[in-house]
């Protein structure tokens, strides 16, 4: 079973995108804040961090990326964010995203999303 760790400051977003991923037999865990975030990717080795760009706190969802990344465990890293302009999307894949996934989105393209990380290239 994979696992997922969702990432947002907005507690109601958080809840959706897991009753969402738990219908796919999805292992998930919940965090509100980058640096918990950064911390629990470290312990419990997720396959795929779904990030919040914009989150108050010590950093937001951009330098919690450019963490994980540098960390050692290396999860995938989809950047959730209502922020969907080119620059946006480029400042994400600089700091390292694997993906881009602009708010609102409905649950099925969540999931088609998320297949497309685990697919061969």
């Amino acid at each position: 079973m994979k696992k997922i760790l969702v990432v947002d400051d907005h507690a109601d977003i958080r809840k959706l995108v897991r009753m969402t991923l738990e219908l796919e037999d999805y292992e998930v865990r919940e965090l509100g804040d980058g640096p918990a975030a950064v911390r629990a990717a470290g312990e419990w080795l997720p396959d795929l961090v779904l990030l919040d760009v914009m989150m108050p706190g010590d950093y937001d969802g951009l330098e919690a990326c450019r963490r994980l990344k540098a960390a050692g465990a290396r999860p995938l890293v989809m950047l959730l964010s209502a922020r969907g302009q080119a620059l946006d999307r480029e400042a994400g894949l600089v700091a390292g995203a694997d993906a881009y996934l602009v708010k609102p989105f409905s649950p099925l393209q969540l999931l088609d999303s998320i297949a497309a990380l685990w697919r061969p290239a």
